[in-house]
């Protein structure tokens, strides 16, 4: 019995975490622009620290993944960066349809290298932000993987679309890590009434330092759509300030995952 427990449980857990020190060990210290590759893909990075950190989520620990119904689902993604998630999502459902939201000029150049290095088809990305209103928006950017809207000057400007137009027949999944702007686009959708469209949503929520909780508001909105819902917090590595024991930092970000499920 406790032979079968530590072949079921704890040895894949060793296997995945040596896996993980040495993708790590391989990957953090690597240029920003360089070439890597990992199983039959080949991509252009941002940053060393980034692209470890986007293969152990999305590859490993697999938050983005759902199940699918046809050979052929539909996703949106919003905040695709460099292409990992769509990586994912080929990699899962090779026959997958992609659209793909990334707004900083510099990634998205960067992301359009990787799809068509990667010669992945059936996927269109646009050079916009996912937003409430279409229009523009002054855009922070980080050069990585955490660029948001800001009130400032000290940014650029960027094109911002409405998800809700891109939801004109039924959608597998929703994919939504759009730095803060989760709500207002969830509630842009919801009054367009193309959120009886969505069949999943996986989404990131981004806990600000001293910005307005949002959290409850997108559960609510959810359950009065007709969607079941989890939350996760990632691990340790990518969230470790929800770890217990608790305490609470004024200036510490979080961040968390939702999966929402539509029920007929």
């Amino acid at each position: 019995m406790i032979k079968e427990l530590i072949k079921k449980f704890i040895y894949p857990s060793f296997k995945k975490e040596q896996h993980l020190a040495q993708m790590r060990e391989k990957w953090w210290g690597q240029k920003a622009n360089s070439i890597q590759k990992f199983l039959n893909y080949s991509v252009r990075i941002n940053d060393g620290p980034s692209f470890y950190m986007q293969y152990k989520d999305e590859f490993i620990n697999r938050i983005y993944h759902f199940d699918a119904v046809r050979e052929d689902p539909l996703i949106i993604d919003g905040g695709s960066n460099i292409g990992m998630s769509i990586l994912y999502f080929k990699h899962v459902y090779p026959m997958c349809r992609i659209i793909g939201f990334e707004p900083d000029t510099a990634i998205f150049k960067i992301l359009q290298e990787n799809i068509d290095r990667n010669k992945l088809q059936n996927v269109t990305i646009v050079n916009a932000g996912c937003g409430a209103k279409p229009g523009t928006a002054v855009f922070l950017s980080d050069g990585s993987d955490g660029g948001r809207f800001s009130d400032g000057a000290n940014g650029h400007e960027i094109a911002v679309e409405q998800v809700s137009k891109y939801l004109d027949e039924s959608v597998d999944l929703l994919k939504l890590n759009i730095e803060g702007q989760e709500l207002s686009v969830l509630k842009e959708v919801e009054q367009s009434g193309n959120l009886m469209q969505v069949k999943q949503i996986i989404l990131e929520y981004h806990g600000w330092a001293n910005g307005k909780q949002q959290l409850g508001e997108i559960l609510n909105l959810l359950d009065r759509n007709g969607f079941r819902y989890m939350v996760h917090d990632f691990d340790t590595e990518t969230c470790s300030i929800t770890k217990p024991p608790f305490r609470y930092i004024p200036e510490a970000n979080w961040f968390c995952l939702i999966y929402g499920r539509k029920i007929e």
